[in-house]
């Protein structure tokens, strides 16, 4: 171990930095789908059920919670940067799969290497930064993460449905993807540093009692752990409707895909920006508090989408949304990583993750049957009731403190 290990944000800024910056990237992958999916699916292969448009989803969620989970375990043994250079790797080909798809289950095999590419790359990212920063400034330096990553999703979702709208669905908007990934491959493999020896470290002075078993206990016993794990699975069970659905919504109001790409750019933006705020926040308030308005405020954004088909609203609503979500998002690893001990947390963090991500799979499966047998607003609703009680669980099964 360096003689010279400090933990701290001040005390790694540079790395830190670097990681920020890398989420980035990583998030920006998911960006190039978010606003252009249904779109590209309708115009490129004929597909308008709403169930096999969201197959996408579905297999980058499945893809992307089993890369979560097993992240945890392969950073204990093989190193958080080899993690993360396995994550870029697996996105290096993406682009170039989506330019020369000839058909759905081609688009559908490449996001199982987007969801596994995520899983590796952004739990890397999140490990590592706790990894540096140690305590004190965890639900900060989470917020930080966040932010990046979630902000770039918004950001390249409206300039995928920009330069969609001026140049056509294909295979322009991927191009960018091409230079991306690249940039994070290279950036990762050449100036990040390993960050395992922090954590050994910390665990030195770390009084959290051991569990006993991680995955049961993070998914069902613990009552904070796995009260975060079911909000974490419906925050993402309604994120993937939204992914999948919202602009289908909008599109059936007769907006163009600009205006498309605009207001589906507007959740992940505020989501993103928000955490630079909401993530300080978890330093110091009640995450109970924090994850109950989070959630509630999501579900109320959500319910109200079927009722309004003014875009002054509907923009209102998608960053109200991006509000929620940016209460939890942050304060889930927070929440985590202080009720893991330091050398079990790259473990519970991965089981988290892993039933957080596999929200995407549920999300994809009810809304899609749903708005296919219902319609699209009867399937909305259905998820935005599912929040609402998700956060009643919050409130009466989590402890206090």
């Amino acid at each position: 171990m360096p003689s010279q290990t400090q933990l701290g944000l001040r005390e790694n800024w540079a790395q830190f930095t670097l990681l920020v910056i890398i989420n980035g990237f990583v998030g920006a992958m998911v960006g190039l789908e978010r606003s252009i999916f249904p779109s590209f699916a309708n115009e490129r292969f004929g597909i308008e059920s709403a169930s096999a448009i969201l197959s996408f989803i579905l297999a980058f969620g499945f893809a992307k919670a089993i890369g979560n989970y097993f992240t945890g375990r392969i950073m204990n043994a093989l190193g958080r940067k080899k993690v993360l250079l396995l994550g870029w790797t697996l996105a290096l080909p993406i682009p170039w799969l989506l330019i020369w798809a000839p058909d759905w289950n081609w688009v559908v095999f490449t996001n199982i290497l987007l969801g596994l590419s995520q899983g590796f790359a952004w739990s890397a990212t999140i490990v590592m930064k706790i990894d540096l920063v140690g305590p004190k400034d965890r639900g900060f330096a989470m917020g930080l993460n966040e932010f990046a990553g979630y902000f770039a999703v918004g950001v390249m979702a409206f300039i995928t449905g920009h330069i969609a709208n001026k140049y056509g669905i294909h295979p322009y908007p991927f191009f960018i993807g091409i230079g991306i990934a690249i940039l994070g491959w290279v950036i990762s493999a050449i100036w990040v540093k390993e960050t395992h020896h922090f954590v050994v470290h910390e665990s030195e002075t770390d009084q959290t009692k051991p569990l006993n078993n991680v995955f049961k206990e993070t998914t069902f016993t613990h009552k904070t752990l796995s009260s975060v794990t079911q909000a974490g699975l419906v925050n993402n069970l309604n994120d993937g409707m939204i992914w999948g659905l919202f602009p289908l919504l909008l599109l059936g109001l007769d907006f163009s895909l600009e205006v498309v790409a605009v207001l589906t750019a507007i959740y992940p933006s505020v989501w993103g920006m928000g955490q630079l705020v909401t993530g300080k926040m978890s330093d110091h308030i009640n995450p109970k508090k924090i994850l109950f308005w989070g959630m509630f405020v999501q579900s109320v954004a959500i319910l109200l989408l079927v009722s309004t088909d003014q875009l002054l609203i509907l923009g209102f609503l998608s960053a109200l949304l991006g509000l929620g979500t940016a209460l939890v998002y942050p304060t889930f690893l927070h929440v985590v990583a202080a009720n893991t001990q330091p050398l079990q947390r790259a473990e519970s963090l991965g089981t988290f993750r892993l039933w957080r991500d596999l929200g995407y799979v549920f999300g994809a499966i009810l809304s899609g049957v749903i708005a296919d047998f219902f319609g699209l607003n009867m399937a909305i609703f259905s998820i935005g009731i599912i929040t609402f009680a998700s956060a009643w669980i919050i409130a009466v099964r989590m402890p206090n403190s």
